[in-house]
């Protein structure tokens, strides 16, 4: 059964024009005429045709794999609702994971929510490929984050005692 990966990079709507999807993996040029490079797979399980995260790395033509970090689905909350829906428990094959061997004609990973993996890998891309993002419209966490007042600063009458 097919993986869908094209859909479900345009599901994460990456803001980057320069990019393709070649099989399972998403390649994208973040940064015109720089050399650094993005790529974006799927993450492998213990278990066969079972997908656990995404693998995000930046690579350079001469270089090869500069950074390399994980994306695990169960970190980032992507299948915690379809998960509650069907009452799948945790410790399960397919507890925040998902198969290729389930649900023909739609893509295996229906009922993921994205938001949590593309607020992580716009984290991660701003340390590599700076401005990328910027011709972009906030992320609902950036929004979010924009409008939070800053803590007033502690005075000594706040501080806690023992």
């Amino acid at each position: 059964m097919s993986l869908h990966a094209a859909e479900f990079f345009a599901e994460l709507c990456l803001p980057f024009h320069d990019h393709a999807v070649v099989g399972a993996t998403y390649f994208a040029a973040p940064v015109p005429g720089a050399p650094l490079r993005l790529r974006i797979d799927f993450t492998a399980t213990i278990h066969a045709d079972t997908y656990g995260g995404l693998r995000v790395a930046v690579i350079h033509p001469d270089r090869g794999e500069i950074d390399v970090v994980s994306l695990s689905f169960l970190d980032h909350g992507t299948f915690h609702r379809r998960d509650e829906a069907h009452n799948t428990r945790p410790n399960t094959k397919q507890y925040g994971t998902f198969s290729t061997n389930r649900r023909p004609g739609r893509p295996p990973w229906e009922g993921a929510v994205t938001t949590g993996l593309r607020d992580a890998i716009e984290q991660y891309t701003t340390v590599w490929f700076p401005g990328a993002w910027a011709a972009t419209t906030p992320s609902p966490a950036a929004s979010r984050a924009a409008h939070r007042a800053p803590a007033p600063p502690a005075t000594r009458s706040q501080a806690r005692t023992r």
